[in-house]
């Protein structure tokens, strides 16, 4: 008898939960926004209270339109921070979301003090306010009587994934998965363990930390979703490593890369732990009970979101979509160069003070320059990432598979071919996030085999190659660095 699994996926803008059936094909998709909170300047957070919230009511919602659900997968907005009472569930803090940025002087003074080698040894990271550790700091020092409660063993920590797991299991669950694990910078990715030292360089009590599973564990079961019946959750990943999964890309060398909110990108390293020399981090890419995979990422912290402000703050357009149909009625952007550094600069960059700026415009400068602007930077930032990607591993990359709400956007994969000098190619499923959480749950759930019977379900919708001259793409490229040099805080 055919099954179905359920995967809830809790992004940075919306909570979603699809229904997949055994051949990855979706039987039902609800979703809900999320609203984001900027309390100051450089701060971005959430009501952990609505994440759940919003994530069960999604979840029941699709289920009701299932039939034979076998098990449950999760996967998440990674980093982002929550730190709650064991007793009563209740957040002590709101959500403190991946893209803030308040720990930006700490983040400076811990490099200065000298401590980034020691982390990136053991974490495959650097010291920036992108990751969980500072932020969970931050509202212990900054919380009253946090750290106090904290010190008892009255407070617990968590990215998304653990506050869910933990409400869906009425408390009876406080775990995370290796790949949320590797995001903190307190999980050394070398031994699979929470590490002493940097628990002590960040001042962080041990007994917050959650236990660590693999990405196929079982997670424990939940009865909130269907009435009556208690669904297993045997499958958790962070969504980047979850897209890893639902592209397929098992094979060292394989590439990634995933466009909503913000663009990242993923080059499978197998059992290797390469050293970034070029601005990207090193992590867990999934373990699936054969040992820790690792992979080599570049994280661009504005993608989608830049024409998200352009529709919302600027009403440059109503529709996301339109933004395409502007950059097509123009031959080129006329020199508009868009380096959308809302939250600062992320990989290869890593410069929390950059600041977005759109440049070089002129009187005929019009919203259809600055929409193909938007859409190339995306590119422009791709190219920054997949070129160090490259210096790193000396892994040729010929192809890259691409997902995310932006592949909707032809031009802007078209785009992405000719300036990265790679095919781009699009899965018949474009949810490759909560697919890869599926595909991770089948297999916790031992209804999958293995690496192949995944890989072997995935089907190409179509691809982009490379159209523009060699000269065309040096002239873009030359262009964009001068934008980027001409934000830069440093």
């Amino acid at each position: 008898m055919s099954f179905q699994i359920l995967s809830l996926d809790q992004g940075t803008t919306s909570s979603r939960a699809i229904l997949f059936d055994e051949s990855g094909a979706i039987k039902g998709i609800s979703q809900k926004e999320l609203s984001l909170f900027y309390p100051h300047k450089g701060w971005v957070e959430q009501d952990a209270r609505d994440i759940v919230e919003d994530t069960l009511n999604c979840g029941r919602e699709v289920a009701l339109k299932g039939n034979n659900i076998k098990t449950i997968g999760i996967t998440n907005q990674r980093e982002t921070t929550i730190v709650w009472n064991k007793d009563t569930g209740e957040p002590v803090y709101n959500a403190i979301v991946w893209q803030d940025r308040r720990t930006a002087e700490t983040c400076k003074r811990l490099k200065a003090e000298g401590h980034e080698k020691l982390i990136t040894e053991k974490t495959g990271l650097i010291i920036d306010p992108y990751f969980s550790a500072t932020k969970i700091a931050w509202i212990l020092d900054n919380v009253d009587g946090a750290r106090e409660e904290a010190e008892k063993g009255i407070l617990l920590f968590g990215t998304v994934d653990c506050f869910l797991l933990w409400h869906l299991t009425d408390g009876r669950e406080h775990a995370t998965d290796i790949t949320n694990a590797s995001r903190t910078l307190l999980y050394n990715i070398q031994n699979c363990e929470w590490d002493e030292d940097l628990l002590k360089l960040f001042n962080i009590p041990k007994t917050m930390l959650p236990k660590v599973k693999i990405n196929t564990a079982h997670f424990g079961e939940t009865y909130k979703i269907i009435d009556g019946e208690t669904l297993p959750i045997t499958g958790m990943a962070g969504d980047q490593q979850s897209a890893l999964v639902g592209q397929a890309c098992f094979e060292k060398g394989m590439v990634k890369s995933t466009y909503g909110t913000g663009c990242f990108a993923l080059i499978n390293t197998g059992k290797d732990i390469p050293s970034s020399e070029n601005g990207l981090v090193t992590t867990i890419a999934y373990d699936i009970g054969q040992g820790p995979k690792y992979a080599v990422e570049g994280s661009i912290f504005v993608a989608g979101a830049a024409i998200q402000w352009l529709r919302d703050n600027l009403g440059l357009f109503g529709e996301a979509p339109e933004s395409e149909t502007l950059a097509l009625s123009v031959e080129d952007s006329n020199e508009v160069m868009f380096v959308p550094a809302f939250t600062g600069l992320g990989a290869p960059y890593w410069d929390p003070g950059a600041k977005a700026a759109i440049l070089n415009l002129t009187r005929e400068t019009t919203k259809a320059h600055i929409s193909r602007a938007a859409l190339e930077a995306q590119a422009y930032q791709t190219y920054d990432l997949i070129h160090a990607m490259q210096q790193d591993t000396g892994l040729d990359i010929k192809a890259i598979r691409a997902d995310g709400g932006l592949v909707a956007n032809s031009f802007m994969c078209q785009t992405l071919a000719d300036f990265v000098q790679a095919q781009i190619d699009i899965p018949e499923i474009s949810e490759s996030t909560a697919l890869g959480a599926a595909y991770l749950a089948g297999l916790g759930a031992g209804l999958y085999k293995d690496e192949k019977d995944i890989a072997d379900r995935w089907k190409l919708e179509k691809s982009f190659v490379p159209q523009i001259s060699k000269e065309n793409v040096e002239k873009g490229l030359r262009q964009w660095h001068d934008a980027v040099g001409r934000v830069r805080s440093k």
